[in-house]
């Protein structure tokens, strides 16, 4: 799926998800004592939506993946700032909060990974090296692969027997 606007990435909803969570966890009063954990915190979790969002816009997959790997880099600052505040028992009416913005940040980085891996792997620079021969090329491809899933489809369907588990093992 192409998406258009950062706003409808899963993992920046996600991010974002999971910073308004940090935010109202540091509201509680054990953030408000001496250090800057209750800043920290918030600003590591705000950076990975703010990352993520930064890189999409920038319009080259270079400039991409080193923002997703800046956000992803953030989500795991999360992680380990809210494991630290898990081992303070003061916190541990906290316990449920905290395990819900960890498992967000987890979330986050998961799919982070995920989208550097594909992009390290696409013959694409970005939609700002695109030229009009380029992007014609890649959408020329685009479609003879849909052509082959949709041919593929259609012989799954006309002889089910050759693809399925149960024609196979007859064979």
């Amino acid at each position: 799926m192409k998406y258009e606007r950062f706003e409808d990435l899963p993992v920046w909803q996600t991010a974002v998800e999971m910073g308004v969570k940090v935010y109202r966890l540091t509201e509680d009063r054990f953030f408000y004592q001496p250090g800057d954990l209750h800043d920290q915190l918030r600003r590591s979790s705000l950076s990975v939506s703010q990352n993520i969002a930064e890189g999409f816009e920038r319009g080259s997959t270079a400039e991409l993946l080193a923002f997703l790997y800046i956000a992803r880099g953030s989500a795991g600052e999360t992680r380990s700032a809210l494991h630290f505040t898990s081992r303070f028992p003061e916190a541990g009416h906290l316990r449920s909060q905290i395990s819900d913005c960890r498992a967000l940040a987890e979330s986050c980085s998961r799919q982070i990974r995920a989208w550097a891996d594909e992009l390290q792997n696409s013959d694409i620079k970005g939609q700002r090296h695109l030229n009009d021969q380029s992007r014609q090329q890649y959408q020329e491809r685009q479609r003879a692969e849909a052509f082959q899933r949709h041919l593929d489809e259609i012989l799954r369907r006309a002889r089910p027997q050759d693809h399925s588990e149960a024609g196979r093992s007859e064979e």
